[in-house]
């Protein structure tokens, strides 16, 4: 069954009134369930973790339609996962059901310079269970875009104005090779949520999301420079271990 974001792309794909051309990436027919050219297709290592923490994907306009979006991979991995086109002007009846939903505590993963201090949180609560009630489930809302266009989707949305912000605070650099950015402390959407998860406490959900990151990084560049998959490489066993352990 299509998750949330290959949905989103359907329906963004059936508005467009011409077919999308990714910048600089290969144009030749892609693989639909992992976007990939059907030769260096990942669809058979897709993985799947139970979590009790969700991802809400509030994407811009085109970035469903991006080969080297990473959403999707979130969406591979984490069951709830939800995705939501961002618009100004309109919000999703949807998306405000979700966000109003009482088993959810929803997150802004945002970074603090640009909330007011009092919303803005470094950890998240995970209430221990009270006389049978198993409390809010974090749910983390991440702007999926440019960071320019991010900035923008945190700024026009005042339906967001009320919840938490949650601001992290990575030792490392980001790993991401597919777009370049100017600025090391800029991660992309897939090594967000595996530092949510961390947060959360979903351990496997977060080295999963690492590994299945690395193995797309792999395929995806093997295929745009014409170049076999090394299929026992780091970062494929390590896929493959994780996918070995029990379920949390």
């Amino acid at each position: 069954m299509p998750h949330a974001v290959s949905r989103l792309r359907a329906a963004r794909l059936a508005r467009s009134a011409k077919p999308f051309m990714a910048r600089g990436g290969f144009k030749q027919e892609r693989c639909a369930g992992c976007r990939l050219l059907p030769s260096h297709c990942m669809c058979a290592l897709r993985p799947s973790v139970p979590t009790r923490a969700g991802v809400c994907l509030l994407m811009a306009d085109i970035e469903t339609l991006k080969p080297s979006n990473t959403g999707w991979l979130i969406a591979d991995v984490v069951a709830d996962t939800f995705a939501f086109a961002w618009a100004r002007t309109e919000t999703d009846p949807a998306l405000l059901a979700l966000l109003g939903d009482p088993q959810w505590q929803p997150y802004v993963v945002f970074p603090r310079d640009y909330a007011a201090p009092e919303r803005v949180v470094d950890a998240v609560t995970l209430p221990e269970p009270d006389h049978g009630a198993v409390g809010r489930r974090p749910l983390f809302i991440l702007l999926d875009g440019t960071w320019s266009e991010a900035r923008k989707m945190f700024r026009k949305s005042p339906w967001l104005d009320h919840l938490p912000v949650l601001s992290l605070n990575p030792d490392q650099i980001s790993q991401y090779q597919l777009r370049r950015s100017r600025r090391n402390d800029h991660f992309c959407t897939s090594e967000v949520a595996a530092l949510c998860m961390s947060l959360a406490g979903e351990r496997v959900a977060e080295q999963t999301l690492e590994a299945y990151l690395d193995v797309f990084t792999h395929h995806y560049l093997k295929a745009k420079n014409q170049l076999p998959i090394v299929w026992n490489d780091a970062a494929h066993e390590r896929l493959r271990e994780l996918a070995l352990l029990p379920a949390p």
